[in-house]
């Protein structure tokens, strides 16, 4: 009863419904599509998201696909020419699953949504923060206090799981000949793994991605693409540009530096920013001119050994 009758409610995210213009009621949960403000009253989101809440979005979007993708290259290698096709056929699996997702999310049927803008990493967790006013009963105030951000990445690997069962075993069966009975719905599967774990990734560590995701982008882009070219034994432009599918790796790798790059810049100013941009070819650079120059150390080197 203290609680309905103090001036403002306790808690980060306790709040009051506003009522004919006045605050009404005790202070509890606010309704889904709403965060309290600054006078503990339940305020409806309207705000559109930030340019980087859209990078976010589009970071938790790609995960899947990437996934899909790397599985499907794993499982074929050389032994199938359907890979090509399964590849076209994740991404138009993650592509209808997004549109969906956006025209279900409100306003419903537009590609837009409303969102409550992002303040703290507190937001993400807010089931952590119910208060205890009498320090004995618990004021359960939990709430997407960053709607949509949240739920509309669950709701969006739902459906590409869904679109992924309707679509892909009937493509893998029509076209996937060359692999075995048992290796053909190899990456259907490991689907089957990942998806529950990016699920719980995501409603555990949303916040720390959401802070944490341009730098990951860069790292791991860095990172594979050194692996790649190690792999492939690239040692000069000549052999970079003479195969399609290095090309396609190339400026894959090149397009996630570049969003890393306005991710962690948010094009704020953009007469500083967008000069950053000339820094994507900048590992791929480094990686040749370095093995041009070990290059020749290491012939000796087995040259030597050979003697």
């Amino acid at each position: 009863m203290s609680v309905a009758m103090s001036s403002t409610c306790p808690g980060l995210y306790c709040g009051r419904m506003m009522v004919n213009g006045s605050a009404e009621g005790v202070c509890g949960v606010c309704p889904r599509g709403e965060r309290t403000n600054l006078q503990k009253i339940c305020e409806r989101c309207t705000e559109s998201p930030e340019l980087y809440d859209w990078l976010y979005l589009g970071f938790m979007a790609m995960l899947p696909l990437v996934l899909h993708w790397f599985f499907i290259e794993w499982y074929s290698g050389k032994k199938s020419s359907s890979a090509l096709l399964q590849h076209v056929t994740a991404m138009l699996e993650c592509s209808v699953s997004a549109v969906i997702t956006l025209l279900v999310t409100e306003p419903v049927g537009t590609l837009g949504i409303r969102s409550c803008r992002v303040q703290m990493l507190s937001d993400w967790y807010t089931m952590l923060y119910n208060p205890s006013p009498d320090y004995v009963n618990t004021l359960h105030c939990t709430q997407e206090a960053v709607y949509p951000l949240y739920t509309i990445i669950l709701i969006y690997y739902a459906f590409c799981l869904v679109m992924m069962m309707l679509l892909r075993p009937l493509l893998v069966k029509k076209i996937a000949c060359g692999l075995g009975k048992s290796d053909r719905f190899k990456s259907i599967y490991a689907a089957l793994y990942f998806f529950p774990i990016l699920t719980v990734l995501q409603a555990v560590g949303g916040g720390l991605l959401y802070y944490a995701f341009p730098y990951i982008i860069l790292v791991l882009s860095l990172v594979t693409l050194a692996v790649y070219m190690s792999a492939s034994e690239i040692q000069s432009f000549k052999s970079l540009v003479t195969k399609k599918k290095r090309l396609v790796v190339l400026f894959s790798h090149w397009l996630l530096h570049a969003y890393g790059i306005v991710s962690i810049s948010r094009l704020d100013r953009l007469e500083q920013d967008l000069p950053l941009l000339a820094l994507v070819p900048g590992p791929t650079l480094f990686y040749i001119a370095t093995a041009k120059f070990t290059e020749p150390s290491r012939i000796l080197s087995e040259g030597g050994s050979g003697h």
